[in-house]
């Protein structure tokens, strides 16, 4: 992008020594610059993408504030058309780390909870909006207003009807599948894999769809594609913070809508996914 790093520079109020291409996501380019203070700073850079950065930069100061010790990157700046945050360097995952991760990350969903669902600010999953409608009535019909339907109109072109009148029956008997009613928990809200970085014995979260929501959210997301040392991290989570009776059966009702971004997104090649969930959830 012509002016990288003289935009980086004015951002961060440092010189910019250089400057490495890291590729490109959705429709921004990632790159990794070397400051003339010493500092390594990550860049997510776009020229129309001020929603997405705007989104991303309210999500991470807000899950910071969760409390000392929350594992989330500072946000150096940001600007409409680009996110400045702190190299983190890529360690190996250790069973340690998980541990420590799945405790910091109970900590974040426990500490300094929101007082309802959604978030004051407009959401972005990729590069999707998100309905963050504040809402305090409850999570199961939050969920299937403001997650499930949204992205189930998204995702009809490449759904059968019979597969379209499956989630919609999930979202119709959503009171009853749901679980016990928690209070909101400000979570990360897009917590696969990739977004785990790990980093100098304990991991961070990275590229968040943070709104409040259902701690159960994030947990099933760390499932949905695979997370290492995933007992681990919840076995230590569920003795910091002990889960409602049947949590591991919920997983998949919380797994439809990361299921239904990927069928818009990518298309029918995760409708065997979707309908499985859909499935499990209705028991």
């Amino acid at each position: 992008m012509p002016g990288l790093r003289e935009r980086v520079g004015r951002l961060v109020g440092s010189p910019v020594e250089s400057v490495a291409d890291l590729g490109s996501s959705h429709a921004w380019t990632l790159h990794r610059a070397v400051l003339a203070d010493g500092r390594e700073v990550f860049v997510k850079a776009a020229s129309d993408q001020a929603g997405v950065f705007a989104a991303e930069a309210a999500g991470l100061r807000w899950l910071g504030e969760a409390g000392p010790g929350a594992p989330v990157p500072d946000v150096l700046a940001a600007d409409d058309r680009m996110l400045v945050l702190p190299w983190l360097p890529s360690a190996p995952p250790t069973p340690e780390a998980a541990e420590r991760f799945g405790r910091e990350l109970a900590a974040l969903h426990t500490g300094a909870r929101p007082d309802a669902y959604g978030a004051p600010w407009d959401g972005y999953i990729a590069d999707l909006p998100l309905d963050n409608t504040l809402d305090d009535r409850g999570w199961a019909r939050w969920y299937a207003e403001r997650r499930l339907e949204p992205f189930l109109r998204r995702a009809r072109r490449d759904l059968p009807a019979d597969d379209v009148r499956l989630v919609e029956r999930v979202m119709a008997e959503i009171e009853d599948i749901a679980g016990p009613p928690e209070p909101p928990s400000r979570v990360h809200g897009d917590l696969w894999s990739g977004n785990v970085q790990w980093t100098d014995g304990r991991a961070m979260v990275i590229d968040p769809a943070a709104h409040g929501g259902h701690r159960e959210t994030d947990l099933a997301m760390m499932a949905l594609f695979g997370t290492p040392h995933l007992e681990r991290i919840l076995a230590a989570y569920d003795e910091a913070a002990p889960l409602a009776a049947g949590w591991r059966d919920r997983v998949p009702l919380h797994q439809l809508h990361p299921l239904l971004v990927h069928v818009a997104l990518f298309g029918a090649s995760y409708r065997a996914s979707l309908v499985d969930a859909a499935r499990s959830a209705l028991g």
